[in-house]
């Protein structure tokens, strides 16, 4: 091998072993720009606003009129989830935050919802500007193979753009929400390409997020709960490798959501005690 091509081959070599935050890994300068903008680089940690509940809820509780419920919110997010029909609505393009469009759906709340398709095209999420854009996956459900072809597709897109791809991981009605089969969807997940997981919070929660090897990971909110349940879980998610969290139903489905997004983001990006940002919820 002569030493040009030596030299050109290192040059590949370690652009390969560039890591972003220490934890994403081997992508192009468009891609860890957008992902620098969701994961803040100073902390590390990020407080994703999720919205897109519609795609399969309807107007539920607290996103009846989106616009008026998240706007007050959105100062205090480092990004936000939505559908391209919320943006399009309910969102001021003056809005500066970065979006992580909802690419997914095809089913409601009466049907199978591990039934679903891709519905927006990677080009309509460029021209809404989303830095990230997401779907579902359904390990153990009807519809499992689906639901993976559809992550798998995003990734090669994303991919042709540098856009990162948030897989949201799901388990079958049967299964439980455990390390084990949640280890099982997020590695899935990761296997097949994906540059953030979103998943839930579970005992032995460290052994999730090691067996997403580089690849960053959320927790869901979930269900409503209670206030100081929702930032233990929020604080517990953090302490055992958690970059952040994707909460919507605990911020905007509190009695306080301004002060609730508050102390989630003081305990994400601050590592604040949850006594202390419980007080900031009180205020």
């Amino acid at each position: 091998m002569s030493v040009f091509k030596l030299n050109l081959f290192n040059n590949k070599v370690y652009k390969l072993m560039d890591v972003f935050l220490g934890k994403v890994v081997s992508m192009n300068w468009g891609m860890k720009n957008r992902l620098n903008r969701i994961i803040n680089p100073k902390t590390g940690h990020c407080v994703m606003l999720a919205v897109d509940h519609g795609f399969f809820q309807g107007p539920t509780t607290g996103l009846r009129n989106l616009g008026k419920t998240i706007n007050p919110l959105i100062p205090y997010a480092d990004a936000l989830m939505i559908t391209r029909g919320g943006i399009r609505n309910w969102i001021p393009p003056e809005m500066d935050k970065p979006i992580i469009l909802r690419m997914s759906g095809g089913t409601s709340i009466l049907k199978e919802l591990s039934n679903e398709i891709i519905t927006t095209t990677v080009e309509d999420a460029i021209r809404i500007n989303a830095s990230a854009i997401t779907c579902s996956i359904f390990v153990g459900a009807e519809f499992e193979q689906q639901s993976i072809a559809n992550l798998s597709h995003l990734v090669n897109e994303g991919q042709k753009y540098g856009i990162p791809v948030l897989a949201v991981t799901a388990v079958g009605k049967e299964m439980a929400r455990d390390a084990r089969f949640l280890g099982l969807a997020s590695r899935i997940a990761v296997e097949i390409g994906a540059q953030i997981v979103k998943t839930y919070f579970c005992d032995d929660f460290e052994k999730v997020v090691e067996a997403c090897g580089n690849t960053p990971v959320v927790i869901a909110g979930g269900k409503k709960i209670d206030e100081k349940d929702a930032l233990q879980m929020a604080k517990n998610a953090r302490d055992k490798g958690a970059v952040g969290v994707d909460m919507g139903r605990n911020i905007f489905q509190s009695d306080n959501p301004i002060g609730m997004i508050k102390a989630v983001r003081a305990i994400i990006h601050d590592g604040m005690a949850v006594e202390d940002a419980f007080k900031i919820y009180k205020e």
